[in-house]
């Protein structure tokens, strides 16, 4: 019987040659298993989709680095609910469900925790996308799907450009949610900061920058991460968006931005497979295994 067994993606299993980019997904793998194996733990790592694995022979699955799951969302989906009947998911089930889709900004919102102006559009809704623009009176927008990873499907545009974007969005809007947000123009001058909240309490943050020309952060596109020294009350908002989780989660990134208006929002909430960047703050490898062990304590002692 294996302890926990940290999921993966097939690209990331025993690669060759791998390049700075999967070098950086095996180091934080190597720091979790580590900090994990120091407490007596017996640990597996194996990509999610991999059809031998026995699920019955490790208590825990540990989402890591499962990122091809929104590339074929039906098949992570239904692999989901196959598992969950047969080991212990961390995070637990019901909150991967309402974390793989970004309405969950929505319930945050309900919740009073700011989000950029945001747009939920769904499928079926045949109003031209000029429409819909010029009715929300940006003059900068953000359209994404809703469920989503690795900016799939993201554009940035200008109101008057909209109609460039509008064959697109046809294709999108028939088949899946989409969002359409304000641009938040700080991104391009402050960046996006990444919080790492395990069990509830702040370990440490990052700052994302993107590359001159663009407006994405995620590395994928070119964006660069720097150390990052937040205040006080920067990381009571990411522990507060945390708290508001049902279930608290075990681990959880909070990306926050700040708004046209200069106010700190929440960009997104990440409880499935967020990189936490134990390479630059190496303790927190360590924080993440003791609020692992204890949620496991408190909730399947005995």
């Amino acid at each position: 019987m294996t302890d926990i067994t940290l999921l993966t993606d097939s690209r990331y299993v025993n690669p060759s040659n791998p390049d700075w980019y999967v070098q950086n997904i095996l180091e934080e793998d190597r720091l979790l298993r580590q900090a994990l194996e120091q407490h007596g733990l017996k640990i597996n790592r194996i990509n999610w989709d991999d059809p031998s694995y026995n699920w019955k022979a490790t208590r825990f699955a540990l989402f890591r680095t499962t990122w091809d799951y929104f590339n074929r969302f039906p098949e992570f989906s239904e692999w989901l609910q196959k598992v969950r009947k047969q080991t212990h998911l961390i995070n637990p089930c019901e909150l991967i469900l309402w974390n793989l889709d970004k309405h969950y900004l929505h319930d945050l919102r309900r919740l009073g925790i700011a989000i950029p102006p945001t747009l939920f559009l769904e499928p079926g809704d045949e109003r031209p996308l000029t429409e819909i623009v010029r009715a929300t009176g940006w003059s900068e927008c953000i359209l994404k799907p809703a469920v989503s990873g690795a900016a799939r499907h993201t554009y940035r545009f200008r109101s008057t450009a909209a109609p460039e974007y509008e064959s697109i969005y046809r294709q999108l809007i028939e088949n899946e949610s989409m969002l359409l947000q304000e641009f938040q123009q700080n991104v391009l001058h402050k960046g996006e900061v990444a919080f790492m909240v395990f069990g509830g309490k702040f370990t440490h943050a990052v700052l994302k920058r993107a590359r001159p020309g663009d407006f994405r952060v995620q590395d994928d596109f070119g964006g660069s991460v720097h150390p990052c020294t937040p205040t006080p009350e920067e990381v009571a908002l990411a522990e507060r968006v945390v708290s508001v989780c049902q279930p608290v989660p075990v681990y959880a990134r909070v990306d926050i931005l700040w708004s046209n208006h200069g106010e700190p929002c929440v960009s997104e909430l990440e409880l499935i497979e967020p990189e936490l960047w134990f390479r630059m703050y190496p303790p927190a490898a360590q924080l993440f295994a003791e609020a692992l062990l204890k949620y496991i304590n408190e909730q399947f002692a005995g």
